[in-house]
């Protein structure tokens, strides 16, 4: 009991941890209330922000251990392991409207909400900020690699009929290769050959790597399994949810998926920019966006051949396209000078927010 008083005691400070309690309340609903998905649904996304809190900090732990290139390594690969899981569910169920609605909402959230609410709340606490503009040019430039491949599929004409159907399958997969590719050589260029231009991104001496490295290992291992039967729930939960409270797949998607898988996330990104470390702020928030573009997105569509009932391509709706291009030309334009003030923040929140109001308003078309 003592080796698991480091976890007891982060649980005790974090009053988002005491979410955790709702975790057996979603297993045990399942089982005696199937049919209250509605239920199901706000239950699964009260759980799954905790749940995310919690693999964050062990990630976090982690990292530190393991010095500073294996630690940004563990970062990239798992900081966005809340979004994969809920997407893998989402693609096992054949649900890839959600999946490319969270893939695209993610890219969104990240570079529009999570940096303009870091801006804003830096920037009311302090004049004005600095942050390492080689570190967030890369992640833009990253960013909008992979905007333009995600883009090709979708300006291809009549790329929805069955007589191009292959072409854009077939187009998908070598475009999630060149991708993920292009993703592991980013890695090596930050972490190793140029690894001096980024020394201001310390995202893992920060931290607050209260676990030992035995309590963060299992505990990764275990809130890992917990995430993932708590995504089946909300996975299985989210159509008749979204019915009822009048919502669509791509909106929930969108914002509500996005969201939650980036709760703890914007958490770290929040706290470093209120404690003027806005380098850290920046680099969890675009490094979040181009992970999701560059490797998160190629990986579920690969996978879709493996685990979905039908292969997945990387068609997205004209809308999404249109969104995920606006954000990364807004963030990198904003991020161009690398200093920040409050109203940045402001501009940047008002166009994720634009953005929202549309999707909740007038829904994409065919969904």
């Amino acid at each position: 009991m003592a080796s698991l008083a480091p976890l007891l005691r982060e649980i005790r400070h974090n009053a988002v941890l005491w979410f955790l309690a709702v975790v057996p309340v979603v297993f045990v609903t399942r089982m005696l209330r199937p049919e209250a998905h509605t239920l199901l649904f706000a239950l699964s996304i009260a759980a799954l922000v905790p749940l995310a809190t919690l693999l964050s900090h062990a990630t976090e732990s982690v990292a530190a251990k393991t010095g500073d290139a294996a630690g940004g390594l563990i970062n990239a690969t798992l900081g966005n392991l809340t979004e994969l899981i809920i997407a893998l569910a989402a693609l096992q169920a054949g649900q890839y409207t959600l999946v490319k609605a969270s893939i695209a909402g993610a890219i969104v959230t990240n570079t529009l909400f999570m940096l303009g609410a870091s801006f804003l709340i830096g920037g009311l606490k302090y004049h004005v900020q600095d942050y390492n503009r080689i570190s967030a040019r890369l992640q833009t430039s990253l960013l909008f690699l992979a905007t333009i491949a995600i883009l090709a599929p979708s300006i291809v004409p009549d790329a929805s009929l069955a007589a191009s159907s292959t072409f854009t399958h077939e187009l998908s997969v070598g475009l999630s290769v060149l991708l993920i590719g292009t993703y592991a050589l980013g890695l090596v260029f930050s972490l190793k050959t140029h690894r001096e231009l980024f020394g201001a991104s310390g995202h893992a001496e920060a931290g607050e790597a209260a676990l030992p490295l035995g309590i963060a290992l299992a505990t990764l291992g275990g809130v890992t399994v917990l995430v993932a039967l708590v995504s089946e729930i909300f996975i299985e939960s989210v159509q008749q949810a979204a019915l009822a409270l009048g919502l669509t797949p791509a909106f929930v998607g969108f914002i509500v998926v996005a969201l939650v898988g980036g709760a703890a996330e914007m958490a770290s990104a929040f706290a470093g920019a209120s404690k003027d470390r806005l380098d850290l702020s920046v680099g969890i928030a675009l490094g979040s966006a181009s992970q999701i573009a560059l490797f998160v997105a190629p990986v579920l569509v690969l996978l879709s051949y493996a685990i979905g009932p039908t292969p997945m391509s990387l068609l997205f709706w004209p809308g999404a396209v249109v969104m995920m291009l606006i954000s990364t030309l807004t963030a990198f334009f904003t991020t161009s000078s690398g200093r920040s003030a409050w109203f940045v923040g402001v501009l940047l929140l008002m166009v994720y927010l634009i953005f929202a109001m549309t999707l909740y308003l007038l829904p994409p078309a065919g969904q």
